[in-house]
C-alpha cells in the first residue's frame, strides 16, 4: 500500500549503509528518530465536510487525509508531526471527462474551490487546501487513465491525463513505442500533472521536455471546454498549449493529453566519467551539449555529491579500488562525476559516446565505464525511498532547483550552497548540501541541491529550519539570476518570487488570461499566483 505520510509503496525500503551513518553523524551529527503521528490519529482531526452529498464525492477522513497534501518537505513535517492545517472536504473520482464536467458544475453550485489530483508527488504544494471559509473539492483524476488512441504513422497516443508514468509506458511499450518522460517521481506522478507543471523528465535531452511532447488535447474550464488540436505546426496566434503548460490547474483540469512518442530505442547505455574537478566537469560538459552530441541524458555532480553518492551508495570495496585506479590517472580529492545516457539507434549510440568520451578527455576526464551508469539506472526511481529511511533516522531531506545561463552556472552552485550551508549556524546545527547539474543546454544549465539537516523534536521546529533555509536558497537564487524554478513549478512555495522573473505586466498578464478560463477564482485557488 502506498504510503500515507512518506514516498511509496510501505513494502519498499532503501537501507542506509553502515558508513552511510557515520558520513552523516560526522557532517551534521547524530540524528534520533521523531515520534510520528499515527495515521489514525490525524484522521481523528478531519473535521465535518461542508459540501453537500453527492455520489461521485466521498467526505471519508481516510481519503480527505491522503489528499490534503503532496511530497513537499513542509507536507511531510505536517503529516508527520500530525499538524494538517487544512483538508478538501471531499474527494471525487470521477471516470470520464462527463463526470470530470459534473464535478465542477456541482463546485459551481456549492460554492466550493476545486483541486486537481493526479498523483500526488508536488514538491511545492499545488494539491494542498489553504484554509478559509470556502469549502474545497478534491478531484482525483485517477480513473482517467487509459490509452485513447494510437497514431503510429503520426507517432501520436492519446490518454487520459490521470495515466501514470508506468502504466502510460507499457501501454506505448507494448506498441513499440516510448514517450521518454522520467522524472524522478515517475512511479505516481501523471501525464497531466507533468503538464499542468511543465515537468523535465531524466532524459530530457533526447526526447524533451514535457513541452516538447505536448501535442495537444481537451482542457475542461469553468468558462467552457476547450480543445486544443494536435497539429504538427501551426501560425494561427498564440499557442494555447502554452497557457496549460505550468498552469497549475489555474485555468481548468486536463482531461486528456495528446502526446508526441518516438520508437523503442535499439540500444541505452550510460557511461560514467570523472573529472579532476569541477570547473573542469562544467567545462567537459557544457563542451559536450555544445557540440550537439547526440545524447539523452548529461549528468555532473560537484565533489560533495560525488562523495556522498558514493558513500550511500555502500559497495565500499569496490569504490576502493575505483578511487586507487582514479587517483593513479590524477583524478583523486576533487573529483566529480559525470553521467552521460546514450539512447537510440545502435550506430548513432556508438557515435555519440565515442565523441562525448573524446571531449571528455580533453578535459582530463577519465571513463569508469557503465558499472555507475548502470547502477544510477537500477536506482533511480528507488531513491526517493531513501527519504523514508533518512527521516526514521532523524535526518530532513530536501530539494531546490533553478537555472541559469552558462556564464552563472558556477556562481549560482557556490552562492546556493553556501546559503544553505550556513543557514543554520546561528542555531548551531549543520546542513549537508550537495548539488549537480543535470538537465543541461546549449545556452546553460539546471542547477540541483539536495540538502539535509537534522529533525528536530518540535515539528514547528523543523519546519521553522526549512522555511530559513528556503527563503535563503530561493534569495540567493533570485540574486543570482537564476529561475525560481526549472522543472518543480510554482505552486505555494514559489509563489512569493514569480513577479521577480515576470515582472508586474507579465503578471498581470498572467492574472488575466487566467481569469478568462476561470472567472470565479474557483480553480486552485493561492497557487501559481
Amino acid at each position: 500500500m502506498r504510503r500515507w505520510n512518506g514516498w511509496g509503496d510501505d513494502a519498499v525500503g532503501y537501507p542506509l549503509p553502515k558508513r552511510g551513518k557515520q558520513y552523516l553523524a560526522e557532517r551534521v551529527g547524530p540524528g534520533a528518530r521523531p515520534r510520528d503521528a499515527a495515521f489514525e490519529d490525524v484522521a481523528a482531526a478531519v473535521p465535518e465536510s461542508r459540501l453537500p452529498s453527492h455520489e461521485l464525492v466521498t467526505g471519508d477522513a481516510a481519503h480527505r487525509v491522503r489528499h490534503a497534501a503532496g511530497q513537499s518537505l513542509p507536507d511531510w513535517i505536517s503529516l508527520r508531526g500530525g499538524q494538517v492545517s487544512a483538508f478538501p472536504d471531499g474527494v471525487a473520482y470521477p471516470a470520464t471527462g462527463e463526470e470530470v464536467g459534473e464535478m465542477l458544475e456541482f463546485a459551481r453550485h456549492s460554492g466550493a474551490a476545486v483541486i486537481p489530483y493526479g498523483g500526488g508527488t508536488s514538491v511545492v504544494g499545488h494539491i494542498n487546501p489553504l484554509a478559509g471559509e470556502r469549502p474545497v473539492l478534491t478531484i482525483d483524476l485517477g480513473r482517467l487513465r487509459g490509452l485513447m488512441g494510437l497514431d503510429a504513422d503520426s507517432r501520436l497516443a492519446t490518454f487520459g491525463a490521470g495515466v501514470t508514468g508506468p502504466d502510460l509506458e507499457a501501454s506505448l511499450n507494448h506498441e513499440g513505442f516510448t514517450l521518454g518522460h522520467f522524472p524522478q517521481s515517475f512511479e505516481y506522478s501523471t501525464l497531466g500533472g507533468w503538464i499542468a507543471t511543465r515537468s523535465a523528465g531524466q532524459q530530457a535531452l533526447g526526447y524533451g521536455r514535457i513541452e516538447r511532447l505536448f501535442a495537444g488535447g481537451t482542457v475542461l474550464a469553468p468558462a467552457g471546454t476547450l480543445v486544443l488540436p494536435p497539429f504538427p505546426a501551426s501560425a494561427a496566434g498564440p499557442d494555447l498549449r502554452e497557457v496549460m503548460l505550468g498552469s497549475e490547474g489555474r485555468a481548468g483540469i486536463i482531461t486528456e493529453a495528446t502526446v508526441r512518442i518516438s520508437p523503442l530505442p535499439e540500444a541505452e547505455v550510460f557511461h560514467a566519467v570523472f573529472l579532476p574537478d569541477f570547473e573542469s566537469g562544467i567545462a567537459a560538459a557544457r563542451a559536450v551539449v555544445q557540440a550537439q552530441v547526440p545524447l539523452s541524458m548529461i549528468r555532473l555532480s560537484t565533489p560533495v555529491e560525488t562523495e556522498t553518492t558514493l558513500v550511500l551508495a555502500g559497495h565500499a570495496q569496490l569504490i576502493r579500488l575505483v578511487e586507487r585506479y582514479l587517483s593513479a590517472r590524477g583524478v583523486s580529492g576533487e573529483k566529480c562525476m559525470l553521467l552521460l545516457g546514450f539512447t537510440g539507434r545502435k550506430k548513432v549510440v556508438k557515435v555519440g559516446r565515442d565523441e562525448a568520451l573524446a571531449v571528455a578527455r580533453e578535459h582530463k576526464g577519465v571513463h569508469a565505464g557503465e558499472a555507475f551508469g548502470r547502477a544510477w539506472r537500477k536506482s533511480r526511481f528507488r531513491t526517493p525511498y531513501l527519504r523514508n529511511t533518512l527521516w526514521e533516522s532523524g535526518y530532513a531531506i530536501d530539494t531546490l532547483e533553478t537555472a541559469a545561463t552558462w556564464d552563472r552556472v558556477g556562481g549560482m552552485v557556490d552562492a546556493v550552497d553556501a546559503a544553505l550551508g550556513q543557514g543554520l549556524a546561528d542555531e548551531g546545527e549543520r546542513v549537508h548540501v550537495f548539488t549537480h547539474l543535470s538537465h543541461l543546454y546549449p545556452t546553460g544549465s539546471s542547477v540541483y541541491t539536495t540538502y539535509l539537516y537534522r529533525i528536530a523534536e518540535d515539528p514547528q521546529v523543523t519546519l521553522a529550519r526549512w522555511r530559513r533555509l528556503k527563503t535563503a536558497a530561493s534569495e540567493a537564487i533570485i540574486a543570482h539570476g537564476g529561475t525560481i524554478s526549472h522543472q518543480h513549478g510554482i505552486g505555494i512555495d514559489h509563489a512569493a518570487y514569480l513577479a521577480n522573473e515576470k515582472s508586474a505586466p507579465g503578471m498581470a498578464a498572467l492574472r488575466a488570461l487566467l481569469a478568462a478560463f476561470d472567472p470565479a477564482g474557483m480553480m486552485n485557488p493561492g497557487k501559481l499566483l
